[in-house]
């Protein structure tokens, strides 16, 4: 019987994780090895054992359970008893699905609007189409296309529906995929890319330009933010290409809780392309001074 891997390790993350750092560990994981997205022969397989490793480690109990006695704890064999509850399976194409219902955290209810009550509903987020395993009519779904900065403050969008105008309210911090249910319908989010911000999770990273001279001597420059007011930081004197500043708490607002990530700031800095002849001249004394 092939050694399981550390459930830490699957997902990328020391011991003393946070839940939240391993939700986030989880959907990149998760995205990364989907067998519609990822055709290497062993995507299915670890597909499924990033599942496995989220609905231990974000179950307490199960997490404790897990880190005083490994793997054991969930092998039937050993007396722990296992995981519990029922298994669900289902297939699409040439790939069959297990999903545990019992017990622990359902790993797809942070994805979207964390409102997905099917776990198959994964389909539906990451791809835009029809679960393969949800029985019953499919409900109509639209996409809305939002700016950036729309998905980072929130903003109220209409859908027409049946020849009836609805006003949808997209929550400050929604990002791409995240789905907004109505009663008869259903609308996801499509975040446009911004020229000055990045966005990875609840953090927001800007690459900011500063002269030669500011990074030599040091100084002061402005930085934008998505709150719309730029921050003056201060740039360190002899500071270097890629340096990276954190402004706490000046990123995304976090979608199902309160507070916000942070914004990240790394300074690139500029060579002139072309100088005076007075300047030219200084910086020949200055190379000639060893600087």
């Amino acid at each position: 019987m092939p050694t399981k891997r550390d459930y830490y390790d699957v997902l990328g993350v020391n011991k003393g994780a946070s839940v939240e750092e391993i939700k986030r560990a989880y959907r990149k994981k998760a995205l990364e090895y989907h067998p519609d997205r990822n055709k290497a022969s062993d995507a299915e397989e670890k597909f499924k054992e990033v599942n496995e490793a989220y609905e231990v480690l974000t179950d307490s109990q199960k997490r404790q359970t897990y880190d005083q006695f490994g793997h054991a704890a969930f092998d039937p064999a050993s007396g722990f008893g296992g995981f519990g509850g029922q298994a669900r399976t289902g297939r699409t194409g040439p790939f069959t699905y297990t999903y545990y219902s019992g017990g622990g955290a359902n790993p797809f209810a942070d994805f979207g609007s964390g409102d997905f009550s099917d776990p198959f509903e994964i389909f539906e987020s990451f791809f835009g189409g029809a679960s393969p395993f949800r029985r019953g009519p499919v409900k109509p779904h639209y996409s809305l296309k939002i700016s950036f900065l729309e998905a980072v403050k929130g903003t109220e969008k209409t859908v027409i529906h049946r020849g009836k105008t609805h006003t949808v309210r997209i929550p400050a911090g929604a990002d791409n995929g995240t789905r907004i249910r109505f009663g008869d319908f259903d609308v996801s989010i499509d975040v446009l890319p911004d020229n000055i911000f990045k966005r990875d999770g609840d953090d927001v990273f800007v690459e900011h330009s500063i002269p030669v001279t500011l990074a030599v001597l040091g100084g002061t420059t402005q930085v934008p933010t998505v709150d719309g007011e730029a921050v003056t930081l201060r740039v360190r004197p002899g500071t270097q290409a890629g340096t990276t500043v954190r402004l706490r708490e000046k990123g995304v607002p976090y979608l199902q809780r309160s507070g916000r990530g942070d914004e990240y700031v790394r300074f690139l800095v500029e060579v002139p392309k072309s100088l005076t002849r007075e300047q030219r001249r200084l910086l020949e004394e200055l190379q000639e001074m060893g600087l």
